[in-house]
């Protein structure tokens, strides 16, 4: 995938933080013109999201898209629930694995592939508590080792 056709738009580095991402999907979205104008301009936000299956279609609930300020009767509620596009077999792998306890769905991306607006989804774990802890104590010792090596190299 070149840098030509690939724009970030919204990132969820939550979710990394409090989730074990297991597998990721890229998925299509479906989007009213002026959501999709929106978009483009960068003017959307995954923090809070979440993704549910529901009669064999997925859906995200609380993906936050700014109302497009040019447009006027067309704009949409900014958090209404929208649905993303799948292949049934995908969908119906993720059901199962959800029916499983302590998975569960999060939006990780949105951007812009070409022209189409794609969100990459993850089927993720809970972390625990002690598993935060892990997660920033590595992070602490990686940072210390950087800046040793960084007070090395100037002398």
């Amino acid at each position: 995938m070149g840098k030509d056709n690939y724009k970030l738009v919204a990132n969820n580095k939550k979710a990394y933080h409090d989730y074990f991402i297991d597998e990721t999907y890229e998925t299509g979205i479906s989007l009213a013109g002026t959501e999709v104008k929106s978009v483009r301009m960068g003017k959307c936000s995954v923090k809070e999201a979440f993704v549910k299956v529901e009669k064999e279609e997925v859906w995200v609930y609380g993906m936050h898209i700014s109302p497009y300020e040019k447009g006027n009767i067309f704009n949409k509620d900014p958090l209404r629930p929208r649905k993303l596009l799948m292949h049934k077999y995908e969908i119906r792998k993720i059901a199962s694995k959800m029916a499983e306890k302590g998975y569960t769905m999060v939006p990780l991306k949105v951007y812009l592939k070409g022209s189409l607006v794609k969100v990459e989804v993850g089927l993720a774990r809970g972390k625990k508590l002690y598993d935060k802890r892990q997660d920033i104590a590595k992070k602490d010792q990686r940072r210390e080792a950087e800046k040793e090596f960084k007070v090395k190299n100037l002398y």
